[in-house]
């Protein structure tokens, strides 16, 4: 027996075991010991019971391996989704509750203020009489939050600057393709610096892999980590190479951004994916250590399906731009934004990552949401530092 029969068997039993968990109606709680658990090839259910002695499964594999199998995964797997839900972190879309003057929550909405480019809620304080608007993250812009969210959704979807800056211009709102430019670059640093503060609830199981991109008319490579369950982009780098180029500054970032390493990792045949993992990630402990899973097949149990997938959209938004000015060109961070908090995602049944990881944004319109919490998250660190 061979070292593919051995270790890798196991991991084959978890991937499964996270396939069926993510199937919608696949895992069935009977109470607080017993589920029942579909079969991925036969048209019936199996019992997983808890015992003191630990689970127990009516498969097969169980009965005669006496090994943990996939519906026993599949059922952890589902408990801890289900524990992430109850523990969902919010993130709620900023209104006026307060008085700028006199700090009354007894405020009323009084109609609206008619900008040149749109218009602004105005609010009057029955308390103090004052009339004021609320505008949070977007002061000084002659846009309103919604012409600047939508000019950043177009663009994200695919649209280039160009193109977005037209399209505005049919609503009267007059803007080169420079202006739609400075607005995402002002933007993205903004919500990065808020989005990284905030922890994923990810899973055990991470994918890695590179594309190929022009920067200036040169060739690089664009590395990301996401997460297999929740297709939570993790962290992405920058490099000049493919096979030799150090890696590990995006493991470290990943373990930062998540809060822990992952059990399995499962990368193709390039030799910094492997070092990365034995620099960054080893322990003398073996139950601690990540298994890198470097042999997939594009056919097989193992593959990297997900990732490939997950790099077009990053593929597609490059071949509108033809390649990009600068290595840290905010497109990419805002791609990474896009994908993990606003694009819903059809393989998460119209989730988004970020709602997959445990992190919900409430609001009609997200764009808006994050930018006012980050501008507001802001402030507060600034008062904090004048205070200190």
């Amino acid at each position: 027996m061979n070292q593919w029969d051995t270790k890798p068997q196991i991991n084959e039993r978890e991937l499964r075991g996270q396939s069926i968990a993510q199937n919608f109606g696949w895992v069935r709680r009977v109470d607080e010991t017993t589920y029942m658990v579909h079969s991925q090839r036969l048209d019936r259910e199996y019992q997983v019971i808890q015992t003191e002695a630990g689970w127990n499964c009516s498969c097969p594999d169980f009965q005669y391996r006496g090994q943990k199998c996939k519906h026993i995964w599949g059922v952890e797997i589902s408990w801890t989704l289900r524990k992430r839900v109850e523990s969902q972190i919010v993130i709620q879309a900023v209104r006026a509750d307060n008085c700028p003057a006199c700090g009354a929550e007894n405020i009323v909405r009084h109609g609206l203020r008619h900008n040149k480019y749109g218009d602004l809620q105005r609010f009057t304080c029955r308390g103090c009489g004052k009339r004021f608007t609320v505008n949070l993250g977007f002061e000084r812009m002659k846009a309103t939050p919604e012409t600047v969210s939508m000019a950043m959704q177009m663009y994200f979807s695919g649209m280039s600057f160009e193109f977005t800056a037209k399209a505005l211009k049919l609503k009267g709102v007059k803007i080169s393709g420079v202006g739609v430019y400075k607005w995402t670059k002002k933007y993205v640093a903004l919500m990065q610096s808020y989005v990284e503060q905030i922890t994923p609830q990810v899973g055990d199981t991470w994918r890695t892999d590179e594309m190929y991109l022009k920067i200036r008319g040169n060739m690089r490579y664009l590395f990301g980590m996401m997460d297999d369950e929740t297709r939570f982009r993790i962290a992405q780098q920058v490099s000049a190479y493919k096979g030799t180029s150090d890696v590990r500054p995006m493991f470290r970032e990943a373990e930062r951004q998540a809060g822990k390493r992952p059990k399995v990792l499962i990368s193709d045949g390039a030799p910094n994916f492997g070092m990365a993992n034995r620099k960054e990630w080893y322990s003398k402990f073996k139950d601690r250590n990540t298994t890198h899973v470097a042999d997939i097949r594009l056919g097989g149990e193992v593959h990297n399906n997900k990732m490939e997938r997950q790099n077009g959209e990053w593929r597609d938004r490059e071949k509108v731009m033809r390649g990009l000015k600068r290595e840290d060109s905010p497109v990419l961070a805002g791609m990474q934004i896009y994908h993990n908090f606003i694009r819903p995602n059809m393989g998460l049944n119209g989730r988004t990552p970020a709602e997959a990881a445990g992190i919900k944004i409430e609001g009609e319109n997200r764009w808006i949401t994050l930018i006012q919490n980050a501008s507001k998250t802001r402030a507060r660190s600034l008062e904090a530092k004048v205070e200190g």
